[in-house]
């Protein structure tokens, strides 16, 4: 319920639940729904009830923590439209271009203060944040086939193509159903290597819970082959530790 500051219970709420996992490192889910991942367009879809994660406090601690610009881009300019309306969330925008380490968040933040919150400054911002949400995840996407390429070409070590693999696909906001086709394919293409998907195996921890089960799912669906099999065991290992760890929590 709001007040007369502009934020709600539910809101800070919202908040502190994001902040907590950007701490563990978790990604941040649409509210109810903890198979989806909060993605930048649904940021952008003001069509879209996000509930909690509307208010002014949720949506400053993205646009101030989150650790890719295209989730923090979107979380301010969703934050844009409400930030004029009261001192409060005015001080709190102010303090978001301070604390963020994104330039264009400081940027699109500045243009707006200085426009003194005019309409069309704001659609100009946001405008502009659809069109970097989507040149970000086109350059990762070309990031990735780059490094495959070079995997297959013996140009780039296998650690570190698994260490960036990640890192591309968490920093271009995948889809989760991309996420999940992606990893799939280098596990079940017979031109990796087995080193390498071991590698990949012990990497599924980075992947959102729903996406990392449903990629189980389909190894243990798989037609049985040596490389198959063996990963099947080390996913029972795997499987293992996971439950072991949580029993003790």
């Amino acid at each position: 319920m709001g007040n007369a500051l502009g934020i709600t219970h539910e809101g800070l709420n919202a908040a502190l639940g994001i902040k907590e996992d950007y701490k563990k490192g978790f990604p941040i889910c649409l509210p109810g729904e903890d198979s989806r991942m909060l993605m930048p367009e649904n940021l952008m879809d003001h069509g879209l009830d996000l509930r909690g994660f509307e208010d002014p406090l949720a949506l400053a601690m993205m646009a101030a923590r989150d650790p890719e610009t295209p989730m923090a881009l979107a979380a301010a300019a969703r934050l844009s439209p409400l930030a004029g309306k009261t001192k409060l969330v005015s001080g709190i925008y102010d303090m978001v271009a301070e604390m963020t380490k994104h330039p264009l968040v400081s940027k699109s933040i500045s243009l707006v203060t200085e426009s003194a919150f005019n309409s069309g400054t704001i659609a100009q911002v946001r405008h502009h944040a659809s069109k970097v949400i989507v040149h970000t995840r086109t350059q990762y996407t070309m990031a990735l086939r780059q490094n495959l390429h070079a995997l297959l070409e013996g140009v780039i070590a296998p650690r570190r193509f698994v260490r960036e693999f990640f890192e591309l696909v968490e920093a271009g906001n995948m889809r989760n159903d991309i996420r999940k086709k992606l990893v799939l394919s280098l596990l079940l293409s017979a031109n990796i290597r087995p080193s390498i998907k071991f590698l990949l195996l012990e990497n599924l921890r980075r992947i959102p819970k729903p996406v990392r089960l449903a990629i189980i799912s389909e190894i243990f669906k798989a037609k049985p082959s040596r490389d198959i099999d063996i990963m099947k065991e080390e996913l029972k290992w795997i499987l293992g530790q996971e439950n072991q760890a949580a029993s003790v929590h």
